[in-house]
C-alpha cells in the first residue's frame, strides 16, 4: 500500500474498531468498508449466527432497511433526467388518490376535523418527504391517524414488513384515504414518501420498480446481489437478522424461512432490499461520481447534485431531529450534514442508515465513503455506537 490514501496504522486502528464492538456484543458480526480514490479495503468480522462458528464473508447478504431510500430517490431522478417527469409537477398526474387532499386541523384531530390542502403535491414534496404524509413520532395508537393507518394495514409507517399482502394500487387506495398530517411542502415527515417514489417510478414506467432498478441501476452497476429478495442460491449467504436489548439477541429473520426469501407483493421503495457492501460501494461511486460509471452516465450530474443538497428550512430540520440527527438535512432519499460535528460526519457528507443493522455515508470532499453492515436491528434512530465509532474511526485513517 502507498500510504497516501490511508494510514496502514490507522486501518488496523478501524479493524480492531469493529472488532472491539463486536467482542462486546454489539452484533455476532459486521463487514465494515473504506473507499477512497480507487482503493479499498473491506473487514469481514465475526460470524453470521449468535453462538455460532460461520465466519461473517465480504459477500454476506444483509437487509440494508432504510438504505434503499437513496435508490429509490435515484430512480424518480432518472425519470426526471428523461423529462418523464419534473420536479414541480403535482404527483396526482400518476397518483389520482393524492388529489384533492385534506389536512388534519391538528395532530389529535378525528379524521374529519380537516381543512383543504392550499396546493397539490409535487414530485419534489415526494422526494423531501414534505408530502404530508409519514411516521407519527409517538407511541402506537396514540392518535387517530395512528389507529386508522393501522386498520389499513398500510407499510410504510413504520418497520420494514416485507410479508405486508397490499399491493401498488391497494397501498395507494388506502393512502388516498388518509388526511395529511401537514400541508404539502410543510413538515418533513419520514419514510412513506420513499414508498410513493416506488408507486410513482412504476406507473411512469410502465414496470414494477424491482424491472426498473435492475434494468437501470443493478445491472449497469454490477450490483449482482441486490434485490427486494434473496433467492434461493443466494439464501444461504443471507444472514440471520436480530433484535435486542443490551447483551440479549433474539433472532427473528432466519435465513432458511426468510421473509425477504420470496419476492414480495409491496415492493417498498424505504426498506424493501437486501445487499452487499460491495454492490452498495458501487451505488455510492456513482453518487460521488456526479452519476457515472465505467464512462457511462447512469444519472445526470444536475440530478445528482439535486439529490445531495439539504432542501430543508431550519425548523424542518428541528421537527426532524428525532430522526434525521442533530446537523443533518434532507436531500432526495438521504441525509446532507449541514452543520459541523454532526455524529462524526463533516458538512457536505451525504448518506444515511438502515434500521436493521447498517450504515453508510460518502464524504465529496475527501472522495470518501464508509459502510457497515451488521445484523443487528437499531434500538433507536441514533443506532448502536458502533456505526459512530466505525464513522469516525474511517476519518481517522485518512493519511
Amino acid at each position: 500500500m502507498s500510504g497516501q490514501t490511508f494510514s496502514a496504522g490507522c486501518l488496523v486502528a478501524l479493524r480492531d474498531t469493529i472488532e472491539r464492538h463486536v467482542a462486546s456484543d454489539a452484533a455476532p458480526g459486521a463487514v465494515g468498508l473504506v473507499h477512497r480514490r480507487g482503493e479499498t479495503h473491506v473487514m469481514a468480522i465475526g460470524t453470521t449466527v449468535v453462538g455460532g462458528n460461520e465466519p461473517m464473508a465480504r459477500d454476506s447478504v444483509f437487509r440494508i432497511a432504510s438504505m434503499t431510500k437513496p435508490v429509490t430517490a435515484a430512480a424518480v431522478m432518472m425519470l426526471v433526467d428523461e423529462g418523464l417527469l419534473a420536479l414541480s409537477d403535482p404527483v396526482e398526474r400518476w397518483l389520482p388518490e393524492l388529489a384533492d387532499r385534506r389536512v388534519l386541523r391538528s395532530l389529535d384531530a378525528e379524521l374529519d376535523h380537516t381543512v383543504p390542502a392550499r396546493r397539490p403535491i409535487t414530485v419534489e414534496d415526494v422526494l423531501t418527504f414534505r408530502l404530508g404524509l409519514g411516521l407519527v413520532m409517538a407511541p402506537p395508537g396514540t392518535y387517530p391517524i395512528q389507529r386508522e393507518i393501522e386498520r389499513l394495514g398500510l407499510m410504510g409507517f413504520g418497520p420494514p414488513d416485507p410479508t405486508a399482502p397490499l399491493d401498488n394500487d391497494a397501498w395507494m387506495k388506502g393512502i388516498g384515504t388518509l388526511p395529511l398530517l401537514a400541508q404539502p411542502g410543510e413538515q418533513w415527515l419520514y419514510t412513506a414518501g420513499s414508498n410513493v417514489q416506488g408507486v410513482l417510478v412504476a406507473r411512469v414506467a410502465g414496470m414494477p420498480l424491482s424491472r426498473f432498478l435492475e434494468e437501470r441501476i443493478f445491472a449497469p452497476l454490477s450490483m449482482v446481489d441486490t434485490g427486494f429478495w434473496a433467492p434461493p442460491a443466494k439464501q444461504g449467504r443471507l444472514v440471520p437478522a436480530y433484535h435486542g436489548s443490551g447483551a440479549e439477541l433474539d433472532c427473528y429473520d432466519e435465513p432458511t424461512s426468510s421473509d425477504w426469501g420470496h419476492p414480495p407483493v409491496f415492493e417498498a421503495g424505504d426498506a424493501g432490499l437486501v445487499s452487499t457492501v460491495d454492490d452498495f460501494l458501487a451505488f455510492a461511486r456513482m453518487m460521488l461520481a456526479g452519476g457515472r460509471h465505467d464512462g457511462r452516465t447512469i444519472l445526470s450530474e444536475a440530478s445528482v447534485t439535486a439529490m445531495t443538497t439539504d432542501h430543508l428550512t431550519a425548523s424542518q430540520r428541528k421537527g426532524g431531529t428525532m430522526i434525521l440527527g442533530d446537523g443533518h438535512g434532507w436531500g432526495y432519499g438521504l441525509s446532507v450534514v449541514a452543520a459541523a460535528g454532526a455524529q462524526n460526519l463533516r458538512p457536505d457528507a451525504i448518506g444515511w442508515s438502515g434500521g436493521l443493522g447498517t450504515s453508510w455515508f460518502s464524504d465529496p470532499t475527501e472522495d470518501l465513503t464508509a459502510i457497515l453492515l451488521t445484523q443487528r436491528a437499531f434500538e433507536d434512530p441514533s443506532g448502536p455506537p458502533i456505526h459512530h465509532a466505525f464513522q469516525a474511526a474511517a476519518y481517522d485513517a485518512l493519511a
